[in-house]
Order: C-alpha cells, then sequence, then structure tokens
C-alpha cells in the first residue's frame, strides 16, 4: 500500500505541475495580449481617441484627450505606411501599414499643447502634423471629427476650387536649360543648388530645394556624342552630390559621395564630365541625405536624343510629334502632392487639336508609386526608363514607381478638356475638391 501511495502521490504532483504551467502560459498570454502597439499597457477606463492617418494628413488635425491618459486608436486609411510620434509625451506607434491599425497609449500629463508627427521620412514636411491637446474637460469623445459638410457646402467648395484652375502662381521650372558651347564643342551647365521660397499652389510658398531656383529643376537635353560639362555649385546648408539616373557615365561622375566623389560641401563647385552615349530618359537629382533633398525639389528631366515612333504606331497616324512634355512627380518633402512642382489648381493645363500626337515623359522623383490616369485619349507605352519597348503597349492608366520613367504617346481624338491625374484618390480630389496631382488636356477642333 505504502509503494502504490507514492505512485498515486507522484501523479497527482506531476498533474499540478502541469496545471500550474499551463496557468502560467495562459497569463503570459494574456498579459501578451493586452501590451498597446505603442509599447505601454492598455489601461481599462482610459477613454479611447480615434486618428486616422492618410497622404498627407491626420485626421482630426487636433486630438484632444484628459489629463488623465488615453488610448489613440490610429488606423491608416492611405495607400502607404504611415506613423504618428508624439515625441514630447514619449508616444509613438512605429509603422503602421496601409489598412492596419494600432492602439498607443499616452500616460498621464500636464495640460498644454503637444505636436504630433508622421516620422516617416518626408511626410512630416509635407503637412502630415498635428497637435494633442491635454486638457481638463477633455473626454472620451473630445476628438470626435467636426460635422460633415453639406452636400451644397461641398459642391460649392470643389466648385470655388476649379474654378481657379489655372491657378497663376510665382515660378515655373523645367524649362530647357541652354548650354555655353565651350571651345572643343563642349556643352557647359551651370547649376546652382540653393534654397528659395517657391509657391506650389496659391498662397502657399515653402522652402523648396532646388537647381537654378525652380522646381523642377531646368531640363538638360543633349544629342548622342555630345561632350557634357556641368558645374554644380553647393549654397544649399549642407553638402550634397549630382546623381545622373539612367544615363551611362563612367563610375566617377556616378555621383554618390564618399565612394565615387567627396561631398560638395556649402560654398564649394564639382564638375561632372561625360560623353552622352545612346537615347536615354533620365533624372538629375542628389545622392546626399535623398530622403530630404530630392522631395525638397533637387530633381530634374535629363534627355539625350528623342525618342523613336514606334512603326506600328506611325502605321496608325503617329507620324510626328507635336509637343512634348515632361511631367515629374512628387509626393512629399516641403513640396507634397504635385506634377512639376505644382499642385492643382496651380498645375499646367496642355492643349493640342484634334489629331496631334504628344509625348509624354513620366519621371517619378517621389517616395510612392502614382497610377497616371489621362481620360482621354488612350495612351501608347513607348519606352520603359529610357528603352524602346519592342512592341508599344497601351494603357490608360499608367503606374509610376519611385525611379521609374515611362514615355507615352497620346493622339487627340475628342474635343473637350479631359481630366489627368494620379488615379490614387486621396492624392487627387477630396470633400473641397480637387488638389494635388491633378492637370487636364484640353483639345481643341
Amino acid at each position: 500500500m505504502a509503494k502504490q501511495d507514492r505512485e498515486v502521490l507522484g501523479w497527482l504532483t506531476f498533474v499540478v505541475a502541469l496545471a500550474a504551467m499551463f496557468l502560467a502560459l495562459v497569463g503570459l498570454r494574456d498579459s501578451g495580449t493586452s501590451a498597446s502597439a505603442g509599447g505601454g499597457s492598455s489601461s481599462p477606463g482610459l477613454p479611447v481617441v480615434e486618428l486616422s492617418m492618410s497622404e498627407f494628413k491626420f485626421e482630426p488635425a487636433m486630438v484632444t484627450i484628459p489629463p488623465t491618459g488615453a488610448i489613440l486608436r490610429v488606423r491608416n486609411t492611405g495607400s502607404s505606411v504611415h506613423s504618428v510620434s508624439i515625441p514630447e509625451l514619449s508616444a509613438k506607434s512605429g509603422d503602421v501599414q496601409p489598412g492596419e491599425s494600432t492602439d498607443v497609449t499616452i500616460a498621464a500629463a500636464k495640460a498644454g499643447s503637444y505636436e504630433m508627427r508622421c516620422e516617416i521620412a518626408g511626410h512630416a514636411a509635407s503637412g502630415m502634423t498635428g497637435m494633442m491637446i491635454v486638457g481638463d474637460s477633455a473626454g472620451g469623445d473630445a476628438a470626435a471629427p467636426p460635422d460633415a459638410m453639406s452636400w451644397q457646402e461641398m459642391d460649392k467648395a470643389m466648385e470655388e476650387v476649379a474654378n481657379q484652375f489655372p491657378a497663376a502662381t510665382k515660378g515655373l521650372g523645367g524649362q530647357p536649360l541652354e548650354p555655353k558651347v565651350l571651345a572643343d564643342g563642349t556643352k557647359e551647365f551651370d547649376l546652382t543648388a540653393e534654397i528659395v521660397d517657391w509657391e506650389v499652389s496659391p498662397g502657399k510658398i515653402i522652402k523648396a530645394w532646388t537647381y537654378n531656383g525652380v522646381v523642377p529643376a531646368p531640363e538638360i537635353k543633349v544629342s548622342t556624342g555630345d561632350k557634357v560639362r556641368i558645374v554644380l555649385t553647393n549654397n544649399l546648408p549642407e553638402s550634397t552630390s549630382l546623381h545622373l539616373h539612367g544615363i551611362r557615365v563612367p563610375n566617377v561622375m556616378d555621383g554618390v559621395d564618399p565612394y565615387t566623389q567627396p561631398a560638395i560641401k556649402p560654398g564649394e563647385s564639382f564638375t561632372y564630365e561625360f560623353t552622352a552615349q545612346g537615347s536615354a530618359v533620365g533624372i538629375y537629382h542628389s545622392h546626399h541625405n535623398a530622403q530630404v533633398q530630392i522631395p525638397n525639389g533637387l530633381f530634374g528631366a535629363f534627355l539625350i536624343d528623342d525618342m523613336p515612333i514606334p512603326q506600328v504606331l506611325i502605321d496608325k497616324g503617329y507620324t510626328k510629334v507635336d509637343k512634348r512634355v515632361n511631367m515629374v512627380l512628387n509626393d512629399s518633402g516641403t513640396i507634397g502632392l504635385s506634377l512639376n512642382g505644382k499642385s492643382f489648381p496651380a498645375t499646367t493645363p496642355y492643349t493640342l487639336k484634334v489629331g496631334e500626337v504628344m509625348e509624354v515623359h513620366y519621371l517619378n522623383e517621389g517616395l510612392m508609386a502614382h497610377p497616371m490616369h489621362l481620360h482621354q485619349p488612350l495612351g501608347w507605352i513607348i519606352a520603359k526608363d529610357g528603352v524602346p519597348l519592342l512592341e508599344p503597349m497601351p494603357s490608360d492608366t499608367i503606374n509610376v514607381a519611385p525611379g521609374e520613367r515611362y514615355t507615352v504617346l497620346y493622339k487627340a481624338i475628342d474635343p473637350g478638356v479631359w481630366a489627368w491625374h494620379c488615379h490614387i484618390h486621396n492624392h487627387a480630389e477630396g470633400p473641397t475638391g480637387m488638389f494635388g496631382m491633378v492637370t487636364a488636356l484640353i483639345v481643341e477642333k
């Protein structure tokens, strides 16, 4: 009997140990799931305040919580990664993917105003900032968005914005830069990197980082065989360099400091020299602190030769190019959502007569892809990154990723004013009307 008792006691001890282990695991699991994504513990009884993020704004832009703290429920309703950080309250969400949400615990804090901002590079500079108000009278629903506009108010706001197009603003970028031709035939282009006031849309004046004071930088175009010399003078408050994206150059001219050259310090100059080889559709831009310098305006088109028209399109009546357009896309930095350095209603409209052909180079210098859509006419993609396609591809929506270039031919068929915009909806239109990456093609008889 004693032996049996010992065996029973051993089994009971084993079962109790298993039960204790199970309860411990459950406790660990529960404690793990109760932690907020912001790094704190969710506290029952704290009010929950909703905040949505999209390109490039917080809604609401002003959030109010009580001094006792709150749970900030953050949802990303945009199409790219966003985050929210309140540095003075030591609270941050970390990266939140499109369509996802997370909770951030805001600890008790003194009454006052605290800055909110997105920590993704270039987003705060594009306007993705807000304010958290800590106040004695705040309740759990204190951050509810204001009442929506009536449909009459929305219609009125949309019409007022549309009627401004094309709004006059100071500054025009992307114009051809004429070279200085040296004694040996070399084409020299002088560039100065500097910060200037730039009017993106009516009344919106920002600090743009520019080449020769404009956004985009002046267009540089040469021919195969040309000897090219670019002299860059740096008048910025920090070092810089110049990379010719999509253009064949010797390695020592690639513009990637400190590997291929020393950084161009403030007040210094650097000369880039090479021979143009083959047709190309490229970009010239900074390659130093690029997440700031490029979105803020240091970019421009660099072209070698003209793109040939495919025979199959010549047979369809695309016999010559009547108009050539560079459309440089941006979405961040101080400039934000823009086409050629301007935001609707200050973007440039384009005109064609029925039967005329327009060649468009889309060049994306932003941080995200943009599906560019011209309502009519249909586009034929004839080159990708400056390389002619074996067969042209028809498309009315061309998705241009960061750094990509597409060359597209459009032939005007039907008269009218045809909208032309990025097809990510919150890059182009909101409750107060069109904005950002919108322009128009006007087809005349």
